[in-house]
């Protein structure tokens, strides 16, 4: 696996495709990210020896960095390999979202969202050095809640949020990634009952993705 080698992928997708642990809209049954790899034909002809690709499907728990880092030295040998990321997502934790994202960072990948990628994901999303929406993809964003305790509630039923602490460092996380911090603020103001798609306007002004690779 070589840091940034994309290939000739760029055809391929052209078409669609600390105390509190901050929580995403996910359902009650989602299983945890996993990590395997995908064979995708790149128009050369390639046949035993097509460009692979991780894909990462699930939710982000707070094992996933480690696990992916496994993944990492059980492929690394593996020559078709190119260093992107497919992610079919629908959050977990923040904090191990922004840790996951700086793994994609520092391997150089490219990350593509197959299908969504909404909440923490989008933070995991950022840590790509070319990041890709297609057409018929979604990105999607809302408030950060937080769990204490295995409980996303307080005594009284209220949901508990960040305190202010932890959008400080995703601020700090997207401008090193090199996306506008509008977007963690905007993020802050939907309800966490909701979620919000970035439209390609949005993408483009928070320079979090493009449409084509």
């Amino acid at each position: 696996m070589s840091a940034g080698k994309f290939g000739n992928l760029s055809r391929a997708f052209a078409a669609p495709l600390a105390v509190f642990a901050l929580l995403t809209l996910v359902s009650g049954g989602a299983r945890a990210m996993e990590f395997r790899l995908q064979s995708v034909a790149d128009g050369t002809g390639c046949r035993a020896h097509c460009p692979r690709v991780i894909v990462a499907e699930g939710q982000i728990t707070n094992s996933t960095p480690s696990e992916f880092l496994e993944f990492l030295r059980e492929n690394v040998g593996d020559r078709d390999l190119r260093t992107v990321v497919l992610l079919n997502s629908q959050g977990g934790y923040v904090v191990a979202s922004m840790e996951l994202g700086q793994m994609f960072r520092r391997i150089g990948a490219a990350t593509i969202v197959s299908h969504q990628c909404l909440s923490a994901c989008v933070y995991s999303f950022m840590g790509g050095v070319k990041r890709v929406a297609p057409r018929g993809a979604s990105l999607g964003i809302h408030r950060m809640f937080a769990n204490a305790s295995d409980s996303m509630f307080d005594s009284k039923g209220r949901r508990v949020y960040d305190d202010g602490s932890l959008a400080g460092a995703l601020m700090r996380y997207s401008a090193r990634m090199g996306v506008s911090g509008d977007l963690i603020r905007f993020a802050e103001r939907i309800s966490s009952n909701s979620i919000h798609v970035v439209t390609p306007h949005e993408m483009a002004r928070w320079r979090l993705a493009s449409r084509a690779f």
